[in-house]
């Protein structure tokens, strides 16, 4: 209980950080930022959605984890190039520190795997619509008529 809430807290962090990226966004005068622009708007969106994923994060397990190892890599990315001296130092801890942190916690917080029995991997969810869908196609087979008339 304490992790899911604690997961909670971290996904509408993360969401209000990465939708803060929106303000790159209006830059549309200065070309040289496009690429910023961009990763903006895709950082602001992802930054919904985990806000969106706050209310019912077992449901949202691979949202979460594309979240996480893509922040991880993104990091990993941004801090070769610093670390052979293509980018600056100063760069380091504004924009690698905050991925490392973002990617470890949501790593260590992403949801288990909700399977039943065995090797299936489908959710309890996933059966329950399938039991569900499989009863409503019997009593639609034993309404109808089988056969020509």
């Amino acid at each position: 209980m304490i992790r899911e809430q604690a997961l909670k807290v971290v996904l509408v962090l993360v969401g209000l950080f990465l939708f803060a990226s929106v303000y790159r966004l209006p830059r549309w005068n200065q070309p040289e930022l496009v690429g910023e622009q961009m990763l903006g708007g895709v950082y602001a969106t992802l930054g919904i959605f985990l806000l969106l994923a706050s209310r019912n994060s077992s449901t949202k397990r691979t949202l979460i984890s594309f979240t996480a190892w893509s922040s991880v890599v993104h990091a990993v990315v941004m801090a070769v190039p610093a670390l052979r001296n293509l980018l600056p130092h100063q760069d380091l801890p504004k924009a690698v520190l905050p991925l490392v942190i973002i990617g470890l916690a949501l790593i260590v917080l992403v949801p288990a795997k909700m399977s039943v029995r065995g090797t299936d991997h489908r959710s309890v969810d996933d059966r329950q619509v399938w039991a569900q869908n499989r009863l409503k196609l019997r009593d639609f087979d034993a309404t109808s008529e089988m056969g020509p008339k």
